[in-house]
């Protein structure tokens, strides 16, 4: 019987993995799509219906070219470090709250800010390693924006974790039946999106890619499978994010239609928001951080304390 439950367990861990991968190969269909209707162009329409296999030819385009050897990288670190991303990429997918498989996770939120407090490290030793200086500098840049960004996002989730005194994130949507905590706690939901755009690098924080003065950043020695795999670990983080955001504000963890959509609209707006919005200023980018969202999810942590020790 153990066995058996180990192989059930194993196949539902490759078969989460498989999803996660095609929905990531959707989700950059989706983005290319999308920015070109944004910017008054069609997308990607040539390759099967509509533009659909495009993502397989770019995978495959991807992983069957030339691997680049850098005379003056640090080989080792520069060469496993596009490995070691995307595997923390897919470990984060551990923490959903499985209703089958016996995997459930009482501490998902703490399992999660390990996940990504050591997806730091992977970007920083890939713009290390390249030893190049555009590499270097995205590097460097990328963590003092992820290290500044997860202080505001464990206080703001902390502030929800206090509300419902509990850290497996399956107990959220047993306490947004009535009403979703996005309502309750509006500035807070929004400072948590922000956030989350910060934390996964993407426009209007993409200071650790900024193609228009770091030529790509931290990944620009990258070619490709080393490319492919950084790029799966964004796009798959992207995805956890807005699940992650589903599960804490709008409804938690329910395998319906709804979550799915809802989904998908969180995931549209990173996209939405990479179409309108220009970059920030990289000063304006920690000004914002240290000045605007610390205070107020410090603010909103004491006062959801202040309420829980009411009651």
């Amino acid at each position: 019987m153990m066995m058996m439950d180990l192989f059930n367990m194993i196949i539902g861990v490759l078969i989460l993995i498989i999803g996660v991968l095609i929905g990531v190969a959707y989700l950059v269909l989706l983005e290319r799509k999308l920015l070109g209707y944004i910017q008054i162009r069609k997308g990607p329409n040539k390759l099967g219906f509509m533009g659909l296999l495009q993502p397989f030819s770019d995978a495959i385009k991807l992983f069957t070219k030339e691997q680049v050897y850098l005379n003056y990288s640090n080989y080792m670190f520069y060469y496993f470090s596009p490995v070691l991303s995307f595997m923390l990429s897919l470990m984060i997918w551990m923490v959903i709250p499985y209703y089958f498989n016996m995997i459930m996770f009482n501490l998902g939120i703490l399992f999660f800010l390990c996940c990504m407090s050591l997806g730091v490290y992977m970007i920083m030793i890939a713009g290390w390693s390249s030893n190049t200086n555009y590499s270097l500098l995205g590097g460097l840049r990328a963590v003092a924006q992820t290290i500044s960004y997860e202080v505001s996002l464990i206080l703001i989730m902390l502030s929800s974790v206090i509300l419902i005194l509990d850290f497996n994130l399956l107990k959220f949507s047993y306490y947004q039946e009535l009403i979703w905590f996005m309502f309750m706690m509006l500035p807070l939901s929004l400072c948590f999106l922000s956030s989350l755009m910060a934390e996964v690098n993407r426009t209007p924080f993409d200071f650790a890619e900024g193609e228009s003065e770091l030529v790509s950043g931290f990944n620009v020695e990258y070619s490709s499978g080393g490319f492919a795999l950084i790029f799966l670990a964004e796009y798959s983080s992207i995805l956890f994010m807005s699940m992650l955001f589903i599960i804490i504000y709008m409804g938690g963890y329910d395998l319906n239609l709804f979550f799915y959509m809802k989904m998908i609209l969180i995931s549209f707006l990173f996209i939405w928001v990479r179409g309108t919005l220009p970059r920030y200023r990289y000063d304006k980018l920690m000004y914002m951080c240290w000045k605007s969202y610390l205070p107020i999810s410090l603010n909103y942590l004491l006062f959801f304390i202040g309420i829980m020790m009411m009651l």
